[in-house]
């Protein structure tokens, strides 16, 4: 499943409350229910980590080395559109040929697919999706695979609907609120790029916080010393996804070449284009943690966690979660340190500049 091997793209959630004995009664009675129960309509439930239909839910199965470990399953049938092109041209043909007819009005089409559709859809076989998630009781964070706004909006709604417990996404608001008790709505957009003003340019907290990671990898050496984890060094990598709001070309992603050093980079930057999405790394020592950052969404894709040095499923697995609890306090930590900066109006009038003269002598290759 989804945190047990591989890369992981997750989101992080701050939990209202930690799980109790009682919730497990709660994820068991709300189970995902069998198959046969599949109609037209789409049906969803909870099951235990081992596969998308382990619907024995208990104290046993719904824990993993320590770690409330759930999904949310979702199921439903659909006709293959290639299919259903291919039986509605049937029907069509052959009710022009007993009508003498050379076309179809769109109402008979419709009624036809409607029809092909019906005919079709019990013989399907089930398509199914699964939410993964994990709960770290050590500190109070839910991570989950919820990474499009679909999948985010279902998990929210059914991990409340079945237990009453709030999962709060783990965004520039909630983040910098619960750590330093600042709002972040009440910062103003910055301007990068001396060709253009702040009240000229849009932006996010999220994205200026990617700016400021980047500025600060290549400007200020890009290390940190974090509290139970030791000096790291990070620094950002292309792909680039440059992007700003407005009139012309709002998004322009770069991938070839070196784009660090491409002329189509400094050029997005003067324009008053900021990063929302870049390749990261963190490294400590030997280990690096190696992940694709939306600064839009606060997404986490591709992350790859540093190998671990066990073998059975649940050492794995316990290994994997301190390593990506490691992460998260190594991100949280450069956060909150964009959050305090960006926070002091004195500190970050002296950033801002230094950020205009960063962009401004960006070098580039021809």
């Amino acid at each position: 499943m989804g945190f047990e091997k591989g890369s992981l793209g997750f989101r992080m959630f701050f939990a209202q409350r930690d799980f109790e004995k009682a919730d497990i009664e709660k994820f068991a009675a709300a189970a995902f229910p069998p198959l046969n129960t599949l109609a037209e309509e789409e049906i969803h439930g909870w099951v235990a980590g081992r596969h998308l239909l382990d619907r024995n839910i208990d104290e046993e199965t719904a824990y993993l080395g320590g770690y409330l470990r759930l999904s949310l399953t979702q199921a439903k049938k659909t006709v293959p559109t290639s299919l259903l092109q291919a039986e509605c041209a049937v029907e069509e043909m052959a009710v022009m040929e007993a009508e003498e007819k050379q076309y179809l009005n769109q109402q008979a089409r419709s009624a036809i697919k409607k029809d092909v559709k019906e005919r079709l859809l019990p013989d399907m076989p089930p398509q199914l999706k699964g939410i993964d998630f994990v709960f770290d009781e050590r500190s109070h964070m839910i991570y989950s695979t919820a990474t499009s706004e679909k999948q985010l909006d279902a998990f929210v709604l059914s991990l409340m609907q079945t237990t009453g417990v709030i999962a709060e996404v783990a965004d520039p608001e909630s983040i910098a609120a619960k750590t330093e008790g600042i709002d972040v709505a009440n910062w103003a957009p910055a301007s990068f790029s001396d060709e253009l003003e702040d009240g000229m340019v849009d932006g996010t907290a999220g994205r200026e916080f990617l700016m400021w990671l980047w500025f600060c990898s290549e400007k200020r050496g890009g290390l940190a010393n974090i509290p139970e984890v030791g000096e790291i060094a990070y620094m950002v990598e292309g792909p680039l996804t440059f992007v700003m709001e407005g009139k012309g070309a709002h998004e322009i992603t770069l991938r070839k070449g070196e784009p660090m050093l491409s002329p189509e980079t400094k050029t997005a930057l003067l324009s008053g284009k900021k990063l929302k999405k870049a390749k990261i790394q963190f490294v400590r020592g030997e280990e690096a943690w190696a992940f694709t950052f939306d600064a839009d969404d606060f997404v986490f894709r591709s992350l790859k966690l540093p190998q671990t040095e066990t073998f059975d499923r649940v050492g794995k697995f316990q290994e994997r979660m301190v390593l990506l609890e490691t992460f998260r306090q190594m991100f949280f930590h450069l956060f909150r340190e964009f959050v305090k900066e960006r926070d002091a109006s004195k500190d970050w009038k002296e950033t801002k500049v230094a950020m205009r003269k960063w962009v401004a002598d960006r070098p580039t290759t021809a």
